[in-house]
């Protein structure tokens, strides 16, 4: 029997307390119209996004910003996924409103993909898509697994 190739498991959320959803709701759901299988979890800290990352066994965390908690709470993300040996492992994307001298760092803390406004669902859900192969790939699975 063959086997049904899985979707790219999406987890958004916004970072901290931040009070601008509405990019994060609409990434969302072109990510959803696009295919993938999107989680929304609203306002979290690292943490909150580190274990329901983990619980879900997404493969993307796509988190937006706008409060400019972006380089704080974004190493903060990235190095609890460090910890928790999920680093290698997820995509981990960051969009907002931010300085473009902003957008290096934010690459260099580590996250893999980097979107200011007008990001386009397509640009965005192939940068997705493509992350969670070479992760795969660089693991040694195919992407489905």
């Amino acid at each position: 029997m063959p086997r049904k190739e899985r979707r790219i498991k999406v987890m958004i959320g916004t970072l901290g307390l931040e009070p601008h959803w509405r990019g994060a709701v609409t990434v969302a759901g072109m990510l959803r119209d696009l295919g993938m299988e999107v989680i929304y979890i609203g306002n979290a800290y690292p943490e909150g996004l580190v274990r329901a990352a983990v619980q879900e066994d997404v493969d993307v965390i796509g988190v937006s910003c706008l409060s400019g908690a972006h380089l704080t709470l974004g190493s903060e993300l990235l190095q609890l996924a460090g910890q928790e040996r999920i680093r290698d492992k997820i995509v981990f994307a960051i969009g907002g409103v931010f300085p473009p001298r902003d957008v290096p760092k934010l690459r260099e803390i580590g996250f893999d993909a980097v979107f200011g406004p007008g990001a386009r669902g397509e640009e965005i859900y192939r940068s997705m898509a493509n992350g969670v192969t070479a992760k795969a790939t660089k693991a040694g699975r195919t992407p489905s697994e």
